[in-house]
């Protein structure tokens, strides 16, 4: 099922009526704890930091960007953005918009034809689309407040544990 928010101006139902939070990729790492990856987002006067776990495949696509390494053949966020192009159209941004059962939510903007539409997305793969479109990345205000809560004690004993190995890509 696509899902897509109508982020018109009169449109008063939509996540962008939240205030939104300018982020960037501080880094991809291993979990070693709960096997698996994790993208580390951070506002940009530093009072947010958002931890989102993410899966192998997508921790690569992100991390090949943050490297500045191109694949010889597109590849699944390189050809969406092609495909974007090739119509005219443009990644606005993409926003990470809900927590909730302790599963992140995000929305890609796109502006077609003079229309911006916002399509439900993954959180890594809306961050991959970003780095690769040069697309800023948002978060929700009450979902970084909400994970800071939720997470800040297992964060910080998390920063501690990791070792030099385990992060494997820096922005």
């Amino acid at each position: 099922m696509i899902k897509i928010w109508d982020v018109s101006p009169d449109n008063h139902t939509t996540a962008g009526l939240q205030v939104a939070v300018q982020m960037k990729v501080m880094f991809v790492a291993f979990d070693p704890k709960s096997d698996r990856f994790t993208v580390l987002l951070k506002d940009l006067e530093n009072r947010y930091v958002l931890p989102i776990w993410i899966g192998p495949f997508e921790a690569n696509a992100i991390a090949l960007k943050l490297r500045k390494i191109d694949s010889h053949r597109p590849m699944t966020h390189d050809l969406l953005c092609n495909i974007l192009t090739v119509f005219n159209s443009e990644i606005v941004k993409v926003e990470v918009v809900e927590l909730r059962d302790k599963t992140f939510y995000a929305v890609i903007h796109i502006r077609s034809d003079g229309k911006e539409i916002a399509l439900d997305s993954r959180p890594s793969d809306a961050i991959a689309i970003a780095l690769r479109a040069g697309a800023p990345i948002y978060a929700n205000e009450s979902v970084l407040t909400t994970a800071e809560m939720f997470r800040l004690d297992q964060l910080q004993e998390w920063l501690k544990s990791l070792k030099p190995g385990d992060i494997k890509y820096r922005a």
